[in-house]
């Protein structure tokens, strides 16, 4: 063979070669563009918190069947993968972890309480990975790496203490602080305790109490509640208790006769849920502050409402194929699940840095009834508040809300030296 048909007949092998990997590449490349987005549900199904916790699991769950039954996002279906931490603080992380080094997901809905999502959060900026945290919290945090869907303090705590101390709340004069023993009532107590001295209250007309999560006998701190009240000033309680301790603590509050009208109790950890299992019929009148109730009157929320009765009925899930509630972080974790889905479109990818900046004034049309927006630097919802007084059938009556969304502030002005902080989230390009 001669030498020009020799480099005639490589040229030709060589090209055949070339279209042959390209064509591979191409087809690996569609095959992996088709393949699963893997997303973390990141919730305790058992321990003290699967009380609340369960639920969000499930309506994640039915955000993602949703979605995937519209073609997915990008065109990919979304597998979700479930891990229950068990109301443990250590295996929070340890799941976390699991979650985006071992599954690989995207991204990951989750955490409840304060003190999981500090125990997850140093994984979360370790791996550069994605949290929507949908529960209302004590604010003083801001990662890059979190999109907080539930409230600050200045979006139901401040707002609920206001309402207390105004003249339709009762005017409150006097205030029972009383939560579960950690981070999140701890720093909130804080707040409102300055913010009640901003408002000329005397230290002697605050007081402060704290049980371990779990507990169950609340005998004793009613009793404190009755002597405290009985001075001759109007008394408020402020609930922060957490998980199932919120049953017995009703149900004490019930039986010791402790009216709505004697000693309101507003309380930011109690909905729809926890009031399952009460006699609410002694609890008409007290109160809790939220961003959604099942309650409230709109077609947007009527949808959620009748999508969520559906699938409950449909999946079998306990308590609610029969008796279908909803409740604030239900709402908040899937307004984040959809958010999530719109800037996971925008960006055209699943990176998380690219996801983040697409994050950045994502709206939605929530069952609270109004749009919700993503703050454009801090990664919190605005939101509107509403505070509900209790109703013979557990649900809740509005008697005061915003007249549309508030811009959270993760850093309350009632803590010294927050007035420096920034009000983007340190490592974020702008």
């Amino acid at each position: 063979m001669s030498q020009i048909n020799r480099r005639g007949a490589l040229k030709t092998l060589t090209a055949a070669i070339i279209t042959a990997s390209i064509a591979a590449v191409s087809t690996t490349a569609v095959a992996q563009s088709k393949d699963p987005i893997k997303v973390g549900v990141l919730h305790s199904l058992s321990g003290t918190m699967a009380i609340s916790e369960t639920v969000l699991k499930d309506v994640a769950l039915m955000a993602i069947e949703e979605i995937n039954a519209k073609g997915g996002v990008m065109g990919r279906m979304l597998e979700p993968v479930v891990v229950d931490p068990a109301s443990n603080w250590p295996l929070f992380a340890e799941k976390a972890r699991q979650l985006i080094s071992q599954d690989k997901v995207a991204v990951t809905f989750g955490c409840w309480t304060s003190v999981s999502r500090k125990s997850v959060l140093p994984v979360f900026e370790e791996l550069n990975s994605l949290l929507f945290y949908p529960v209302q919290y004590e604010g003083e945090e801001l990662s890059k790496n979190v999109f907080y869907t539930g409230a600050a303090p200045n979006q139901q705590a401040i707002p609920a203490v206001e309402y207390l101390m105004s003249k339709d709340g009762g005017s409150a004069k006097r205030w029972m602080l009383l939560g579960t023993d950690y981070v999140y009532p701890r720093t909130t107590n804080k707040i409102l305790r300055s913010f009640l001295k901003s408002k000329g209250v005397a230290e002697a007309d605050i007081m402060e109490e704290y049980t371990p999560f779990g507990h169950s006998d609340y005998q004793t701190i009613i009793a404190k509640i009755k002597k405290f009240a009985a001075e001759g000033k109007k008394t408020a309680v402020v609930s922060t208790i957490n998980g199932d301790s919120n049953v017995p603590f009703y149900k004490e509050l019930g039986n010791q006769g402790l009216k709505a009208t004697d000693v309101p109790v507003v309380a930011f950890s109690v909905g729809e849920e926890e009031l399952r299992g009460v006699d609410t019929k002694p609890l008409v009148g007290h109160l809790a502050a939220w961003n959604y109730f099942m309650s409230l009157k709109n077609p947007t929320n009527a949808e959620f409402t009748k999508k969520w009765a559906d699938y409950a009925k449909k999946k079998g899930i306990a308590g609610h194929k029969d008796k279908p509630l909803t409740n604030d972080p239900m709402e908040a974790t899937y307004i984040g699940i959809y958010m999530w889905k719109q800037a996971v479109e925008k960006a055209k990818s699943t990176d998380t840095d690219k996801v983040i900046a697409a994050m950045a004034g994502q709206t939605f049309k929530a069952p609270g009834g109004f749009t919700s927006t993503m703050d454009m630097k801090n990664h919190h919802l605005h939101k509107p508040v509403f505070i509900g007084e209790i109703k013979a059938d557990g649900q809740f009556n509005v008697v005061w809300k915003t007249s549309g969304p508030v811009r959270a502030n993760p850093w309350s002005p009632f803590i010294a030296g927050n007035d420096k902080k920034k009000d983007v989230p340190e490592g974020k390009s702008m």
